[in-house]
This record gives structure tokens, C-alpha cells and sequence, in this order.
């Protein structure tokens, strides 16, 4: 999408201006003086067509609690990536939507709360990971449009006003903008998990790119808990060949993209890299919302000896 700064004025500033100077013309009349100016992005169209990305969000409270595993250097490298999408979008958002790992409806299913609250939906940790805080705005008006769009696209969805943002969201939200001032709307998987249906989802989402709206979906490339205990070069292996074919797929054309996304579980190493797919899930959403879009591995390294990479559009 064109930059209207590139050329001097646009059609519309040109039109506007001309407006303004016959409106100054006319007796009686006066100009707006409070009128937003043309190149001010509204709230329902945006000077950008946004990136989507698909990133790893590390294991359970991680980093905000020292959960004593894992190689620090590699953490911290994935903590660096995960801060850098802050400067995925050219101009900053007027809201975030995330589909994460750790929310499965019926139905897809939106927070709708404008404050919503927290909610540790993980076990077994220090007291701290439990006073973790992240009091992001929610954002009514974006939830109203995903249901609008997946509405429209004919994908029935429910609405939740007091759903928490999970781990899958505040970690990297947290990471990201610790000040927590980017209004954050979470959208859930669709129960079984079916990828051409999330495929769909992402399909319907993708005018928010237009819209000022950023869409990440929040999830891990790799995820067998007990392949983590295995010896290292095991899990290098098994993680790897997932990896490289993951790589591999979301630089394709759309069509074939798509095609072999739904057919992921036929993939060399999938169902070691996935015995349980909700962590790979995000990523049907965000390669749907790509469109024309092909993909790029943003972020390539290694939790607990298992290769994992996180995947940009756009």
C-alpha cells in the first residue's frame, strides 16, 4: 500500500483542500478547526496494511519468574525477539489481536471486557508467577468487529465479557509493552482444532490489517512436554525436521501454503514436534489473515534443546 506522504498530497488532502478554500469563500461560512486532518489514520482505516506474525511464547510465567531451565543465552535471545515486535507495525496500532494456544470454545470466541483481568492458567509454580500484572485495556469496539467479520464470512462466534488474558497473551504482551498500553483482544481456537477451519478464521480477520489492527497468533513451532526430557541431539533432531518443513511451507504461494497447512500432520516429524496441535493452531489464523502474503521465518533458536521459530507475513 502506497504511503500518501510520497507524493505530496493525495487525492483525498487534495480534495479536502479544495473544500476547505471554497467553504472559506462563501459568507456565513466558517472551517472546522477540530476536523482531523486527512492523513490522520481513523479509526476504521489505517495509511498501512499491517503485518501478521506467528511467534513462540516461551513455557509458562517465563521470564517474569526464574523457572531455573533452559539455556540463558537462548532465552534471553528468544526475549529479544519477542520485544521486537513492538516495531513489526510501521505506526503504532490502535489495538492488538491474539489468538493464543491456551483458549479452545466451541466456537471462536472474543474478549470483549474493556479492562479484562488476568488469568494464571498454569500450575506448579512460585508464589510470584501468581502475582504477575499486566493491566492492558481491552478494546469493545475491535471485539465487535471480529465478530462482524467472522459474521460476514459466515463463522458463528461467541463473545466473552469476563475471560482473562492467559499466559499465552500477557507473557509475550508483557514483553513487549510492559507499560501496558496496548489495548489487547483475545480470540480463541475453534474446538477440534480443524486447520482449514482456522484457516478460514484468519481469511476473515484479514481486514483489520487494514484497519489499523495488528493480529498475532501466540503459540510454540515445537511443543512435546516429554520430548523436552529426551537427550539433546534426540530433541534437535525431532524438533529440527519439523522445523525446516514449517520453514519451508509458509514461504510458499498462498495456495500451496494453505494446502500443505491443512495436511500438516502428514509433515516429516509433525506429531513429535505436535502430539496435540492447539499450539500450532495460531499459526492457520495468522498464514489465513497473510492472504497473498508469503511468509518468513522472523526468528529462528532453540528452548530446551528443541528448535523453534517464529514466522512473519507482510
Amino acid at each position: 500500500m502506497n504511503d500518501p506522504h510520497d507524493d505530496g498530497l493525495t487525492r483525498r488532502q487534495a480534495l479536502a483542500a479544495a473544500a476547505a478554500a471554497l467553504a472559506a469563500a462563501l459568507p456565513g461560512c466558517t472551517q472546522d478547526t477540530h476536523r482531523p486532518h486527512p492523513e490522520v489514520r481513523t479509526m476504521t482505516t489505517s495509511t498501512h496494511r499491517l503485518p501478521v506474525a506467528y511467534l513462540p511464547h516461551g513455557g509458562g510465567p517465563w521470564p517474569f519468574v526464574d523457572l531455573g531451565m533452559g539455556d540463558p543465552a537462548e532465552l534471553d535471545a528468544l526475549a529479544t525477539y519477542i520485544r521486537s515486535l513492538k516495531t513489526l507495525a510501521p505506526t503504532k496500532p490502535r489495538a492488538v489481536v491474539m489468538i493464543s494456544a491456551h483458549w479452545e470454545e466451541p466456537q471462536p470466541t472474543v474478549m470483549t471486557a474493556a479492562r479484562p483481568p488476568m488469568l494464571y492458567d498454569y500450575y506448579g509454580f512460585p508464589e510470584e508467577a501468581y502475582r504477575i500484572t499486566w493491566p492492558a485495556p481491552g478494546h469493545p469496539e475491535v471485539a465487535a468487529r471480529v465478530r462482524e467479520l467472522l459474521g460476514a464470512a459466515g463463522v458463528p462466534s461467541g463473545a466473552s465479557a469476563d475471560r482473562g488474558f492467559d499466559h499465552g497473551t500477557f507473557v509475550p504482551m508483557k514483553l513487549t509493552w510492559p507499560d501496558a498500553d496496548m489495548p489487547t483482544v483475545q480470540l480463541s481456537l475453534k474446538e477440534g482444532l480443524d486447520p482449514a477451519e482456522h484457516l478460514a478464521i484468519g481469511r476473515a480477520l484479514a481486514p483489520l490489517r487494514d484497519e489499523g489492527v495488528l493480529l498475532l497468533g501466540s503459540g510454540m513451532s515445537f511443543h512435546n512436554m516429554r520430548a523436552f526430557r529426551q537427550p539433546r541431539a534426540q530433541v534437535q533432531a525431532m524438533s529440527g525436521t519439523f522445523d525446516a518443513w514449517l520453514s519451508e511451507t509458509t514461504a510458499l504461494d498462498p495456495a500451496e501454503r494453505d494446502r500443505r497447512l491443512i495436511a500438516w500432520a502428514a509433515a516429516p516429524g509433525a506429531r513429535l514436534a505436535h502430539p496435540r496441535e492447539e499450539h500450532l493452531l495460531p499459526l492457520m489464523v495468522i498464514a489465513g489473515a497473510a492472504g497473498a502474503d508469503r511468509g518468513r521465518v522472523a526468528y529462528q533458536g532453540s528452548v530446551l534443546n528443541a528448535r523453534i521459530s517464529a514466522h512473519h507475513f507482510g
